[in-house]
């Protein structure tokens, strides 16, 4: 329902939810303007006729639908739309960084089972009850089935027949089990007495999925000492960036300083060279010190020949790694605190390569090694 209101005296005006009309005249001749067609009433009494104007009436169209969004609308939900899909970006990156620093950080946590004295096994032999039943099957092969006696006379050679057999097969498993546990035990003896060739195989077959690549290049049989040497990476191993919150506690990857950076290659660093100091240890148990060069590669020079630079060196004893608190200590600090020598060339807080001008040894084995090959893994 409209409501209307009188304006002046033969002017009617009425408001609904379809415009404004106004009426105009008196009721015997009234005509009616405004939204919709113009059209003329009159009326005497009670009764009044009502006659339309012009041509078919408009009427405004139904929306079938609701309205479209605004542009700005549109804009608002691209923008919103942009940022989810930033923030779960965001996310994505802090996880894969995270997994990164955790690798750095426990990589001197990995554990190695200490090698122990092989055990030959003993060879399969053939079930009892599968040789009985071979022999019974023969010996009874042409005594008649009513013929008792003589079919328990069969069985009881073949019973003796397959405990014959089952004896000597028995026996040879045991001489060969012996024979076996005799290399055995010569290898063990060669290893546990350092001998070089055993140790030296042995360690290089250890390290052949190390990370970092690493490789003993000689053994001191007197002091029962290993020397080797460890290809470890480069910096741009350790991300730019870290995962941290904001005071509010939202994700931010903030960006690590120059000392930040280098802290955590040292501990990168210094992670290989402990894990490959205790890989050593575990898998030759006549070794009781490790002397270690830590290497890595330089950007080719101008003749595209590749060189390396040492980073740092030192040598450790079994002995001084027990007890350590592998989960609580972290690499640099248990590297420095359980050397009896170690060269380092930290300047700065940043972790740099060693200056061998008073290290004739060290710089004539880095020209020694073979990078291309190094490199290649041949």
């Amino acid at each position: 329902m409209g409501f209307s209101i009188k304006i002046a005296p033969g002017v009617r005006v009425r408001a609904s939810s379809h415009g404004i009309r106004a009426g105009i005249g008196p009721r015997v001749a009234r005509v009616h303007v405004g939204t919709g067609r113009t059209g003329f009433s009159s009326g005497v009494g009670p009764l009044s006729v009502y006659t339309s104007v012009g041509g078919k009436k408009r009427r405004p169209a139904r929306s079938t639908g609701k309205r479209p969004p605004s542009q700005a609308t549109l804009q608002r939900q691209a923008a919103a739309a942009r940022k989810a899909q930033a923030e779960a970006d965001k996310a994505r990156e802090g996880r894969r960084l995270a997994e990164i620093f955790t690798e750095i950080l426990n990589l001197h946590r990995h554990e190695f089972a200490p090698v122990e004295r092989p055990v030959a096994p003993m060879p399969p032999i053939p079930d009892a009850n599968l040789i009985r039943e071979w022999h019974e099957k023969n010996a009874l092969r042409g005594v008649g089935h009513f013929d008792r006696a003589g079919r328990a006379k069969a069985r009881e050679q073949a019973a003796v027949a397959a405990q014959a057999e089952y004896n000597a097969r028995r026996q040879e498993a045991q001489a060969q089990q012996a024979r076996t546990q005799v290399e055995l035990d010569g290898q063990w003896a060669r290893l546990v007495s350092n001998d070089p060739d055993t140790v030296l195989a042995t360690l290089a077959e250890a390290f052949e999925d190390n990370e970092a690549a690493a490789a003993p290049i000689g053994l001191d049989r007197m002091h029962d000492e290993v020397t080797l040497a460890v290809l470890v990476p480069g910096e741009d191993m350790v991300p730019e960036r870290l995962p941290d919150k904001t005071a509010a506690g939202n994700l931010t990857l903030r960006k690590l300083t120059k000392a930040e950076r280098g802290s955590f290659y040292q501990l990168l660093v210094s992670g290989h060279v402990l894990v490959t100091m205790r890989e050593t240890f575990a898998v030759a148990p006549g070794i009781n010190f490790v002397r270690i060069v830590a290497v890595r590669t330089m950007t080719p020079d101008a003749y595209g020949k590749t060189h390396v630079e040492c980073m740092l060196a030192g040598r450790w004893s079994r002995q001084a790694l027990d007890g350590v608190r592998w989960q609580e200590a972290n690499a640099g600090k248990i590297l420095g605190e359980t050397a009896t020598e170690m060269l380092i060339n930290i300047k700065r807080a940043q972790f740099a390569p060693l200056d061998l001008a008073t290290e004739p040894e060290i710089a004539t084995f880095l020209k020694s090694i073979d990078t291309d090959a190094l490199l290649t893994g041949q």
